[in-house]
């Protein structure tokens, strides 16, 4: 209920002014307006929390070389290859300025992010046998074993509120 008592406060103030600044136009038309502002405030009581900021530490580059390519989606359809969803947030830096990654503007739900160490710079991931030739990470930094995770291994959740994560890039070959 003490959750409440400041909606219930802004309610009562809003109905009073409402009421007081209506002259001649009848208690119905008060009384809608009233209505509308309750709904308003209502509605802005229960909204979803605003959009927030992801940032990603990396840890353990064995090049300077290059860039590195993020990819934060929260469609399960994208992941890994994420490049394809129109609504990622994709980041590419040169690696020397790459221990950090700052998303903006993240809605709220679930995410999972992938990394790629592209050291020779040529926009995609280079695999020999399928095997990556250059780094990758995920976030969580499951084991990685045969082929990439499952976004329920990799995903974490955004609430409104910063997140901070560390994500360990690995090489193979």
């Amino acid at each position: 209920m003490r959750a409440l008592s400041p909606i219930i406060s802004a309610i009562m103030t809003s109905i009073g002014a409402i009421t007081g600044s209506i002259s001649g136009s009848g208690t119905r038309c008060a009384a809608r307006i009233a209505g509308l502002a309750i709904s308003a405030l209502l509605l802005q009581a229960g909204a979803a929390p605003p959009p927030t900021t992801v940032d990603v530490h990396i840890e353990g580059m064995r090049s300077q070389k290059g860039l590195i390519r993020a990819c934060l989606t929260h469609d399960t359809r994208f992941f890994p290859h994420c490049e394809k969803d129109p609504t990622a947030h994709k980041l590419t830096i040169p690696t020397p300025q790459g221990a950090l990654l700052h998303f903006t503007e993240v809605v709220p739900g679930d995410y999972a992010i992938t990394l790629i160490h592209d050291e020779n710079g040529n926009a995609k991931l280079d695999t020999m046998l399928g095997i990556p030739r250059e780094g990758v990470g995920f976030s969580n930094n499951p084991r990685l074993i045969a082929g990439p995770p499952s976004f329920a291994a990799v995903h974490f959740a955004v609430n409104g509120t910063p997140v901070q994560t560390t994500i360990r890039l690995k090489y193979f070959l």
